[in-house]
């Protein structure tokens, strides 16, 4: 490579590099993780897993199956 040419862009690469590191472009692995445990901890605290939608909709399906059944002693009595 020609002297010069390395003279004359040996600038702009080192604003380039410069930005790089100024506006944190690159992200290390620890910083990464970080931010994958902090996601994970505001998910978990917003949405549930599958079992505990598992437990609630058998529950829902529970209580809808009670509620039918009293339904349907009150319209038996009503009908006697």
């Amino acid at each position: 490579m020609d002297k010069e040419i390395l003279h004359k862009y040996a600038p702009v690469f080192l604003i380039g590099v410069a930005m790089i590191f100024q506006y944190n472009l690159f992200v290390t692995p620890a910083v990464l993780e970080q931010t994958h445990r902090e996601i994970l901890s505001e998910i978990s605290q917003i949405y549930i897993t599958r079992s505990e939608f598992g437990i609630v909709k058998e529950q829902l399906n529970n209580i809808n199956k009670k509620v039918d059944k009293i339904y349907d002693t009150l319209i038996n009595e009503r009908s006697q």
